[in-house]
């Protein structure tokens, strides 16, 4: 049943029509990549200065956000507001300097105002408009077209349409560059020092893992009532298997010892041998944390732990309560 609205509005038509109408203009935008794109995104690659964003109004935010998703992937951005050029902040701006203007329109006069200042400093220009032939487009060095006609706003102004192709637009060039610049999770990690994602790539397992005294190890040749106290004493769900030489063996969880017991099994006759899993899948202590998440999670049955194994000894153990508890 339709829920309608004031006036007998479909409101999941209209939501439906809306994101039908941006989807198109997506769909238009990839068609018309061409050589300018190509040579846009080799600009920015070989700057020597930075990108400057700009725009007014609601491309102005646009702008910012992709200043913010350039500057997060490898390419030195930083957003301008038009206003703020105006009266003085254009002084930021060096001819080593791209500046990536948004306007569908192209004929903005906060922005058109900057345009003579930006060529004479000896900035590039490239434009993101709907309008080449505008005064934006008309000025710049190199024009990118964001095929755009029509907004979904029923009044064809508040820009819908428009924005979204800029923005995936903005996404791709930074996108492109990236991959160019070979930008990896461990940069990544380096501009991104606060965020729980940053800290999962900047940190070690070693950094974060059950170790020394604090690492749940029973010896092969131990009683399973001995493992079953060390498993209650650490509390980590699981201990590892070593060897008289301390060498890793095999890993025996909660959930090893339920499916012992669910098959009749007499676990406390039971030697450690027949319990353990002998070829669990473990991690050494030098991968990032991030890594070491993604493992545990790569399987149609998550676990919660993770033998911290270098050169066949068992050093540690990473707990996933343990992660969550510091925030990871």
């Amino acid at each position: 049943m339709n829920k309608k609205g004031k006036n007998g509005i479909d409101i999941a038509a209209e939501i439906r029509r809306v994101v039908g109408m941006e989807a198109e203009a997506l769909s238009r935008l990839k068609a018309s990549v061409d050589s300018s794109c190509e040579k846009a995104v080799r600009w920015m690659l070989e700057c020597r200065g930075k990108i400057v964003l700009t725009g007014v109004g609601k491309s102005g935010l646009v702008a910012q956000k992709v200043a913010a998703t350039l500057s997060s992937t490898g390419t030195p951005a930083l957003y301008l507001p038009c206003s703020e050029a105006a009266h003085g902040s254009l002084g930021v701006v060096s001819r080593l300097d791209i500046v990536l203007a948004l306007g569908k329109s192209g004929e903005s006069d906060e922005l058109n105002l900057l345009l003579p200042s930006i060529r004479s400093i000896g900035a590039r220009i490239i434009a993101v408009t709907a309008e080449p032939k505008s005064t934006l487009g008309r000025h710049a060095d190199l024009v990118l077209r964001t095929p755009v006609e029509d907004e979904a706003c029923p009044l064809n102004l508040a820009p819908t349409c428009s924005t979204t192709a800029a923005l995936a637009l903005g996404d791709a060039l930074a996108v492109a560059l990236m991959k160019l610049r070979d930008f990896k999770s461990e940069h990544f990690a380096l501009v991104h020092p606060a965020g729980r994602l940053g800290r999962r790539l900047r940190l070690k397992v070693a950094d974060v893992m059950r170790s020394g005294e604090d690492n749940p190890v029973v010896r092969l040749d131990d009683t399973v009532r001995h493992m079953l106290l060390e498993l209650t004493r650490f509390r980590a769900g699981a201990v590892s298997v070593v060897d008289g030489r301390g060498r890793f063996r095999g890993l025996v969880t909660d959930f090893d010892l339920r499916m012992a017991m669910q098959k009749g099994a007499d676990v406390l006759a039971s030697s450690i041998r027949r319990i353990m899993n002998p070829k669990p899948t473990t991690v050494s202590p030098g991968v990032s944390v991030q890594k070491a998440i993604e493992v545990m999670k790569d399987r149609k049955n998550p676990f919660n732990v993770l033998p911290v194994v270098d050169r066949g000894i068992a050093v540690g153990m990473l707990q996933i309560h343990d992660l969550r508890a510091r925030g990871l």
